[in-house]
């Protein structure tokens, strides 16, 4: 009772032991729980231990496996840069680049399927149970190689087989690279796509077609033999257990990916394939700072849980750290969105308006993250799901849409976070 924060701590406490408010008039003479809360909390000293320190350079080891998170996963894009002479087609739709539509649509349906899937193997992970997760790994990446294969083929028009043929390749990249970064083998999945660095020359020069398609073909033969390596292991050790979390825990995480990964498609439709790839990647990388800024919050939240007294100054200094963090990703944002923009040979910057959406969506992604890491993943995926569905119908009210969204999300990690009771372990 010394470390509570509220005296409603202490009241829960009080009935999960079976006291019932008879039993505390009876024996205390107080009228219910919450009144005997309030005085045990006004009687015992607040005597709340010491955080404990990071090993020294933890902060320093995290940001690298977060910067190399955000590596790998912007590192694909360089696919489509070897590949666009190779999906050359005659007529788009839409409005849109011939081919777009199949990849877009084996992008998205990859995105919810192996979202929803690294939920339920990093579930087992948390149980103690790498074998149920490696099997969990093993029959759902497939399948939703499978699942994404299958949808890029029926939304392929005539004369866009080339691009159906990539997407399918791009599904199956998707499901090795799921099995990979689950089980922790982030410096295997950059060693296959090394071969994918043979995009950089090719901004410059007309590689040859044969050249382009086997550094494609190198990377993605490196990615499921390196997760069909690192599967065998877990496999091997056991049989999983039976019953394990429930299926449909693992769907609003899917839908979290399909709203997410609309609103990045929306980032990068521009009127230059340069201006709309280079709001893409920048948000892709950094992803891997967002990831290490959620540690910092999550970390700062539980020192001040350990070290301040009461509720209200917790409040106040878990809004500080918020503000900090939120404030620090959209600094490394707009930073990655200029570096990629100066990069690109003949860029123009981006003008205020994309720019402001921009970091807008930024804000949605990563609060919709740190609302999911707490448990509110289905308040996430359903702003991000009604704002990509907004921006898909008016694609002209992207900063109305994406401000929204983002006011929406403030409101709920707000509401949510402040209080101590979330960031008890």
């Amino acid at each position: 009772m010394a470390v509570a924060v509220h005296p409603d701590e202490i009241a829960a406490i009080l009935e999960s032991d079976g006291m019932t408010d008879e039993h505390i008039r009876l024996t205390y003479g107080r009228a219910d729980s919450f009144s005997l809360a309030e005085d045990l909390y006004a009687r015992v000293e607040r005597r709340h231990p010491e955080p404990s320190a990071p090993p020294s350079g933890a902060w320093h080891s995290e940001l690298a496996g977060c910067l190399l998170r955000g590596l790998v996963f912007a590192l694909p894009g360089l696919a489509y840069v070897l590949a666009a002479p190779l999906l050359a087609a005659q007529h788009g739709r839409f409005g849109l680049p011939a081919g777009t539509v199949p990849m877009l649509a084996g992008a998205v349906t990859g995105w919810v399927w192996n979202q929803a899937l690294s939920h339920r193997a990093y579930t087992w992970l948390g149980l103690g149970d790498r074998a149920a997760a490696a099997r969990a790994l093993l029959t759902g990446a497939p399948a939703g190689a499978l699942a994404g294969t299958a949808v890029a083929l029926a939304t392929a028009a005539p004369g866009e087989l080339p691009a159906a043929v990539f997407a399918a390749g791009q599904s199956l990249y998707l499901a090795a690279a799921t099995v990979l970064l689950v089980l922790g083998r982030e410096r295997a999945l950059l060693g296959a796509l090394l071969p994918l660095g043979g995009a950089v020359p090719a901004l410059r020069w007309d590689l040859p077609d044969v050249l382009r398609a086997g550094l494609l073909l190198a990377s993605l033969a490196a990615s499921v033999a390196l997760a069909a390596l690192v599967l065998r292991p877990g496999v091997r050790r056991g049989a999983a257990g039976r019953g394990g979390p429930p299926r449909a825990a693992s769907l609003p995480y899917g839908l979290f990916g399909l709203g997410s990964g609309l609103l990045v498609l929306h980032a990068g439709v521009a009127d230059t394939l340069v201006t709309g790839a280079g709001a893409v990647i920048a948000l892709t990388l950094s992803m891997g700072p967002a990831e290490w800024l959620l540690h910092r919050f999550r970390y700062g939240a539980l020192t001040r849980l350990r070290t301040l007294t009461t509720a209200r100054e917790f409040r106040r200094a878990v809004t500080g750290t918020l503000v900090l963090c939120l404030g620090g990703y959209l600094t490394v944002l707009l930073a990655l969105t200029l570096a990629a923009t100066l990069a690109w040979p003949g860029a123009p910057l981006p003008t205020l308006p994309r720019l402001v959406t921009l970091l807008l969506i930024g804000t949605v992604l990563w609060l919709g993250l740190l609302l999911q890491a707490f448990g509110a993943v289905l308040s996430a995926a359903t702003v991000c799901l009604l704002a990509a569905a907004a921006q898909t119908v008016h694609p002209a009210a992207g900063p109305l849409t994406a401000g929204g969204a983002a006011a929406v999300l403030a409101a709920l990690t707000c509401a949510l976070l402040v209080r101590p009771t979330a960031h008890r372990a």
